[in-house]
């Protein structure tokens, strides 16, 4: 019996690759051989004897493919010798009726859950990291409409507080009224829309709700110099400015097309990219995020006043129109590019676009409650949002008991908060692969822990403060990105929508609450107490969720 020291390298090397793409040639073998004698990967093998060991490859230590190999290789030598005893009678092989070395081998396919029960999925994936989904058009169309819809959200608010400034406020008034009934018509409709929007979003066409919402934002934003003009000199209702109130419905309803939009673009990614790049595809779909998130704010301002100056310039007269019409073209370009979008998604029937909306509810809430990965994957989502909406309020205590900072340079500290979840997700993107999103969401609760208990130490310590905020962003990235794509991978294609819109309102409840409740916590229980309370709750969600998910 053939022992595997008697395996020829080659044999097993060409195994390795028929388990990738299972082909063969149809080409004869050089000597005038029946193709099926000599599988195409061996057409290449040089030398008198098959068996000859110089040209030995790494292959993959996987035992059906040592099987395989060794009845591949038993099979190729018995060919050979009976094409050499036909050759001495006389004969010709090309007619002989010899053994096929037409082995079956099954594809190894990918986990839903990352490679912790299939083991390094390196060897049979060509591409890694950013590459592999850079090269997927689709996901180039998807991602090119996220960077100018990103930056068109972010600098939409600041838009609308320069208008605000200019508008409408006094100059002997605060803004924070003003500000707080904006966020207030933005949070309204994420709250009332959430989980409707997604009951939707399963039965429509996604890139048709991507394109419309974009362009339909676009008009929105166009619209408001119009809308200013024509209620120009009209009485305020009560003590508000018509003009505001145009401006709040029109925050409402971008805000409204908004929440159609989020859960169609987590739906469609995997759509668009293959299993085994997921993980890559959300790390750079959330480093994007980040970094328009940094980019819009930093740069918004002098944009919208170099758009306005520009305007000026070229009419020569009114307020200028520059700032909307940079906002408004950046929502109708991403949805231009969308346009270029391929989902081959299955359309759903006309009478089933309008769905019981309580109905679908039930079923999305059901469904969290049966498979328990995603309501853990939702659970660690929720535990993240709420930690770093609970730091934003503490970043102000810090920038004011930090030497040299003021309460109102707070957004430096969370700056590099920003900066560490980008770096998180690059490196996600190019090794996360090796790793199960169990085990890499865990050890991001433990990192995120330690990150918190380290700012309940060293609060007033600047660079300290500054190098724990950038690692608690990074571990934070091994928690979200992760557990974003176990419920894409976990969840079927008609139900992604519900549970994606069911998430987004789950989440925006989860950032509302800290926001409301950690500056009256920090003011009884100090700071200290709230970083180690919410490190607590970082490290038992973490161990929680690692154990229901082994289960």
């Amino acid at each position: 019996m053939m022992q595997s020291s008697d395996i020829d390298p080659k044999i097993l090397t060409l195994l390795a690759n028929l388990a990738e793409d299972q082909q063969f040639s149809d080409n004869l073998h050089p000597d005038g051989y029946p193709a099926h004698l000599v599988p195409s990967h061996l057409l290449q093998i040089q030398g008198d004897s098959p068996l000859g060991a110089e040209d030995s490859a790494p292959v993959h230590q996987n035992s059906s493919i040592h099987d395989d190999a060794v009845e591949l290789n038993s099979t190729y030598i018995e060919n050979i010798e009976n094409i050499e005893n036909i050759e001495k009678n006389g004969q010709d092989p090309k007619q002989a009726d010899l053994p096929a070395v037409t082995p079956e081998i099954e594809p190894i396919e990918l986990s839903g859950s990352g490679s912790e029960e299939t083991g390094s999925t390196d060897d049979l994936v060509p591409k890694q990291g950013f590459l592999a989904v850079l090269h997927n058009p689709n996901f180039l169309a998807l991602w090119g409409g996220q960077v100018f819809c990103q930056l068109a959200d972010k600098v939409y608010l600041v838009m609308m507080i320069a208008l605000i400034n200019t508008q409408f406020q006094a100059s002997n008034q605060s803004i924070s009224g003003w500000v707080s009934a904006l966020m207030m018509a933005f949070t309204i409709p994420a709250i009332l829309f959430g989980s409707v929007a997604g009951v939707f979003i399963d039965r429509w066409p996604k890139k048709t709700v991507l394109v419309a919402t974009n362009v339909l934002r676009g008009i929105l934003v166009l619209a408001i110099p119009l809308l200013l003009w024509l209620t120009h000199g009209w009485k305020p209702i009560g003590v508000l400015p018509v003009g505001f109130l145009m401006i709040l419905g029109i925050t409402f309803l971008v805000s409204t097309l908004t929440q159609f939009f989020a859960p169609a673009e987590q739906a469609v990614i995997p759509l668009v990219v293959e299993e085994q790049h997921l993980l890559s595809a959300n790390s750079l779909y959330t480093t994007t995020m980040m970094a328009s998130l940094i980019v819009g704010f930093a740069v918004g301002e002098p944009l919208l006043a170099l758009s306005d100056q520009i305007w000026l310039n070229l009419v020569g007269t009114g307020n200028g129109m520059g700032k909307e019409i940079i906002v408004g073209s950046s929502y109708a370009i991403a949805g231009l590019i969308l346009f270029l979008l391929k989902t081959k998604e299955v359309s759903h029937p006309p009478e089933t676009e309008f769905p019981n909306i309580f109905a679908d509810l039930k079923d999305s809430l059901r469904y969290l409650n049966d498979n328990h990965r995603i309501r853990n994957a939702v659970l660690q989502l929720v535990i993240l949002f709420s930690v770093f909406a609970a730091l934003t309020v503490l970043a102000v205590r810090m920038a004011e008991i930090i030497p040299h900072l003021k309460a109102s340079q707070f957004g430096f500290l969370l700056a590099f908060g920003g900066i560490g979840i980008a770096l998180g997700a690059g490196i996600l993107g190019q090794f996360g692969q090796r790793f199960s999103y169990s085990l890499l969401s865990f050890c991001g609760c433990l990192g995120m822990a330690a990150s918190l208990v380290g700012l309940s130490v060293f609060s007033t310590n600047l660079w300290i403060v500054l190098m724990l905020i950038t690692s608690l962003g990074i571990f934070g990235a091994l928690v979200g990105i992760p557990m974003q794509t176990t419920i894409q991978t976990e969840t079927p294609a008609d139900m992604r929508g519900k549970v994606f819109g069911l998430q987004n309102n789950v989440i925006n409840i989860a950032l509302s609450l800290p926001l409301a409740l950690t500056g009256v916590a920090e003011t009884f229980i100090g700071l200290k107490a709230v970083f180690l309370s919410l490190a607590i709750a970082v490290f038992f969600g973490g161990i929680l969720t690692r154990c229901n998910y082994r289960e």
